[in-house]
Parts: C-alpha cells; structure tokens; sequence
C-alpha cells in the first residue's frame, strides 16, 4: 500500500514542485459516504485521476475511527449521513487537532450550498456538487493536495526549527555551565581578604563574557609584600586560561633565575615567557609592584597597565593622590625588553589601590567615555570608606545606564 505524501527530512528554502501525476499517485484517500454507489462513483472517478490509494467509510463515525488509525491525504466528505453526519465529523476533527486532519472536499447536492459553506466554515478546504465534472475533481482534488503537502513542508520545517532551537539552547545551556564554572575557578584562585599584617579588600565583577582579569597578593619573605594584576585582551576561555596559566606562574614565582622582589626582572620574564606570537596573538597587561615593609617603599612596574594609584590621607582630612607607573611596552609584544621599574616612598596611613581598565574606560549613557582622571576624583573623596570598592562598581554600573559592563571590574586596595 501507499504510503501518505511525504516531505524530505532536510530543510528547504522553498519547497520542491511536485508534478500533479506524482501528488495523484502517492496520495491516499478517504471517502465518506453512506450510499454505496456513491462511493464507487468516486473511487472510480479518482482512479481515472490516478489515485490508487483509497479507503472508504459509510459514515462520519467510520470515518473518525479510521482517521484516527491512519495518516490521510484528503477526504471526500458526504454532508448527509447516519451516526455522523459531514458537519459533525468536522466538528469532531476540530475538537481533535492532534489527529492532524487531512484537507476535506465537502460532495453537496445542488440544493445544499449553504449547508457546504457551513461545512468551509467547519474547516472544509472546498466544495463540489454530486454531479461534478471530471475535469473540476481533478482541479479541486490537486489544489487540496498541493495544499497539504505544502502545509506538511511547513510543518516539517516548523518542527526542524523547534529541534534546532531545543539543540542550541541545550547547547547554549551545557556552555554557560562550563563558563560558570570557569569563573568559579577563577574566583577560587583569588586570595581572600585580609585584615593583618596589612587590611586587604578586593571587588570583582566580570564582564557578560568570561575575560581575561586576575590578580593576587603574597609575601615573598618576611620583608617583601607583593601585589599584582593583571589583564589578559579580549574575553572568552582562551584568556581565562592564559590568565590563571600567568598568575599562578608569579604566584608560585617559578619563573627561573628572576629575582621576585625585582619587578622590572619579573616583568621582562613573563614577556619572554608569553610572547603573542607563541600565544594565538594574545597578550596581557600587568601591574607588579613589591613593598618593602621596613623602609615603608613600594618598588613597581607596569607592562601598558593603568597606574596603581596611592591614596595619602592629609591633616585636614583631605586625601592627596599619587599615580604610580612606569611606562613600558605589553606583555608579550617582543622578546628580550628591557621593563622599567620605580620606587616611591609610602606615607603612614597611605593605601594602595590596584585596578584593571575596565573600572574607568566605561562609556557612559551619553557616549561620553569615562578617565582615569574620573576615577581618581571617586578615589579622593570615596576611597577611604569601608564599601570604597563596591560604591565605586555601582558608580560605573550609573554611568555606564542598563546592561553589564563591557569588561571584567577588578580592583584591589591596600592599607600599607
């Protein structure tokens, strides 16, 4: 037996056309009559269309129960019928819209018109009249299975988009976990806060996309504390991992024959270490520097990174600035640079802060895009309370309007 029309399983931007002998000879129909001879007029009005695949009900109620067993191309629909009449059976189907009804050609006599358009308004697709021509059966027999064989590509379509869609949010679903747990990485490896030898806070908050921020802090020996930071270009798990790869390296301070206490030394090995081009062209900014506890002096250098910035209480309660920066190329631009360093004496009661771009290069909601300069004025007046760090996020969130913020916002503060 024949099977229904059927579609390709591939998508398609525009249906294939299919010839109205194939649309014939591949259908299967049902029809629905209570007089016998009727129904051999049509069966054999349809076989000389070309249709082979035919079935036949005496009744609505026949025909729902066979509707409901088997898939159909079209059904001829008799109005007038004992236990259901066409009317009802329509209704019926429309009640059951998981049948998948086939399209239905309503057979009227000549006085029953209107009763045909109610049955259009059932959920007929069209109408003939019981002494029809063969020539107007075979026009209104291939428009309704062109009809349905269109809405079946449809369908098909419909329901290969919904699979793709399921296919990418599970995707998309299985990505965010791992990116989340990236980040709970990373967030791991940063050290916790700290309230002695020195009080040590921090505040991060990444970006919509995992980047490429770290930082950490440790005492080299008994004398030498160090603070650094870093910024890995670009977002993604490319510059996470090179990130965490290059802060657990200064971490550890296993970079061979460097002197830690050095930051100049430090800076000019990783740049060897992390060339571009060894790393697929990424590279990373860095701001090191070491403070000497005894002498109260920080000793620094940074690789195209922001100026760490000291924030110097005054007797009037007002509170100084001091930039610290030493200009030097990136990490990782060219082999064998020369990094140099700086060293500044630290006032009693002085606090270091140490942060990435991403907490001033913000554009605000009038495309102005905020400075360094913006961000040491908040420092001056702000950076000595408790919550410094956080009212200075929720600063840049205002500035920035609705949305994250484009990059990670990592900062460190210091009370030397």
């Amino acid at each position: 037996m024949n099977q229904p029309i059927s579609t390709s399983d591939a998508p398609a931007a525009a249906p294939e056309r299919v010839s109205h002998a194939d649309l014939l000879q591949n259908a299967c129909v049902l029809v629905v009559d209570d007089s016998r001879m009727m129904r051999l007029a049509l069966v054999r009005a349809l076989n000389d269309l070309g249709v082979t695949d035919i079935l036949e009900a005496r009744h609505g109620l026949d025909a729902l129960n066979q509707i409901r067993a088997k898939s159909f191309d079209l059904m001829l629909l008799d109005m007038e019928m004992p236990e259901m009449s066409g009317i009802e059976l329509l209704l019926a189907l429309k009640a059951e819209p998981a049948l998948g009804a086939p399209p239905v050609i309503v057979i009227s006599g000549v006085d029953q018109i209107e009763n045909a358009v109610q049955c259009i308004e059932a959920g007929a697709e069209d109408y003939l009249t019981k002494s029809f021509n063969p020539t107007l059966l075979r026009a209104r027999v291939t428009s309704s299975l062109e009809k349905k064989r269109l809405r079946d590509v449809e369908q098909l379509q419909r329901a290969q988009l919904e699979q793709e869609k399921e296919r990418l949010e599970r995707t998309q679903r299985r990505l965010d976990e791992e990116l989340n747990e990236a980040l709970r990485y990373v967030r791991s490896i940063f050290p916790p806060p700290a309230e002695v030898p020195l009080k040590i806070d921090w505040f991060y908050e990444p970006s919509a996309e995992l980047g490429g921020d770290s930082f950490g802090y440790h005492w080299i020996d008994d004398e030498h504390f160090a603070i650094y930071l870093l910024d890995v270009c670009g977002h993604g798990v490319g510059p996470a991992l090179l990130s965490v790869t290059a802060i657990n390296q200064i971490r550890s301070g296993s970079i061979p024959n460097v002197d830690m206490r050095d930051p100049g030394a430090v800076l000019a090995a990783l740049s060897n270490i992390y060339l571009m081009s060894k790393q697929n062209d990424m590279y990373f900014t860095l701001w090191y520097g070491v403070y000497h506890a005894p002498t109260r002096t920080i000793r620094h250098s940074s690789g195209g990174h922001p100026a760490a910035l000291l924030l110097i209480p005054q007797a009037d309660g007002s509170v100084a600035t001091e930039r610290l920066l030493s200009s030097n190329l990136i990490i990782g631009a060219f082999e064998d640079v020369p990094y140099d360093s700086q060293t500044n004496v630290v006032p009693v009661g002085a606090k270091l802060v140490v942060l990435c771009d991403g907490c001033f290069e913000i554009r605000d909601t009038e495309g102005n895009e905020l400075t360094y300069a913006d961000f040491e004025d908040f420092m001056r007046i702000n950076g000595q309370a408790p919550d410094a760090l956080e009212a200075l996020f929720r600063w840049a969130q205002m500035k920035h309007g609705p949305g994250p913020l484009e990059d990670d916002f990592s900062i460190v503060r210091v009370q030397l």
